[in-house]
């Protein structure tokens, strides 16, 4: 049974990737739809030299912190087409806006570097091409 916190999002099963943020309802393109406190803690309580679960659910947040977004926040899978973003704001606030229409039913994912351009490697296996950074010549 899918669990969720706001009307437009719950967490599914999704193949290949465990589990996964989808819309529930149509977002249109600009629409906040999940707003999120954060978990900051010492990045060697989390990454130490065994890891732990938590180190494949945490953003980087400053120099020797980690971040643990509550809500769905750190639910998200990574896309480099990605369909949503995310933003910090305040203190401690993570928000995740729709860069496009989402359609009910569809996967929602963010660019794990922050910037949905920033096409640099992650740190860890994506089950996607990374798109070619080359330009188009006409």
């Amino acid at each position: 049974m899918p669990i969720y916190t706001s009307p437009h999002i719950e967490v599914k099963q999704t193949k290949g990737k465990g589990r996964g943020v989808f819309a529930r309802s149509f977002i249109p393109e600009g629409t906040e739809f999940e707003r999120v406190p954060v978990i900051v803690m010492p990045d060697a309580e989390v990454l130490g030299p065994e890891g732990s679960v938590l180190a494949n659910y945490v953003f980087e947040w400053g120099r020797g912190t980690v971040a643990m977004a509550l809500g769905f926040g750190s639910m998200y899978n990574h896309s480099y087409s990605a369909n949503a973003r995310y933003d910090d704001v305040g203190r401690q606030t993570k928000v995740y806006t729709a860069l496009r229409d989402i359609l009910p039913g569809e996967e929602i994912t963010i660019n794990y570097n922050g910037d949905e351009n920033d096409m640099s490697p992650v740190g860890f296996e994506v089950d996607e091409e990374v798109p070619s950074q080359e330009p188009v010549s006409a």
